[in-house]
């Protein structure tokens, strides 16, 4: 398991730091932050799917429908805590912080919750 959260943590950074690229510019210049985090998250979404499935998880469980399914509903876990702290850090009424804030949680929260989710219910 320990090998698994290695390579979860080098594709799920790269993962991130796309993200990350594709979020912070839309969200600074272009859009309303909650718009961006669905531009960006769809954008990683599925090279996250092969990606984790073909290095985080190789060897361990199977790859099926089912799996592709488990896998998107917890990618929609993860898009849905995206939008949360974007709303509590960007947009909501309570911190109108700089639009970088939502990616610390992206960066410390998420990778952790979705690898937990991934290695116990997606790729088990």
């Amino acid at each position: 398991m320990v090998w698994q959260l290695v390579r979860f943590g080098v594709t799920g950074g790269v993962m991130t730091a796309l993200y990350a690229v594709v979020y912070w510019p839309l969200a600074t210049y272009v859009m309303n932050p909650n718009l961006a985090v669905v531009v960006a998250f769809l954008s990683v979404t599925f090279i996250g799917r092969f990606a984790h499935g073909a290095v985080s998880f190789r060897g361990h469980g199977t790859r099926s429908a089912r799996t592709a399914r488990r896998f998107f509903l917890v990618q929609l876990f993860g898009f849905f805590l995206q939008q949360g702290f974007t709303w509590v850090l960007v947009t909501g009424p309570f911190f109108h912080g700089p639009t970088w804030w939502p990616l610390v949680p992206a960066v410390s929260v998420v990778p952790l919750l979705t690898f937990w989710l991934q290695r116990n219910w997606v790729f088990a």
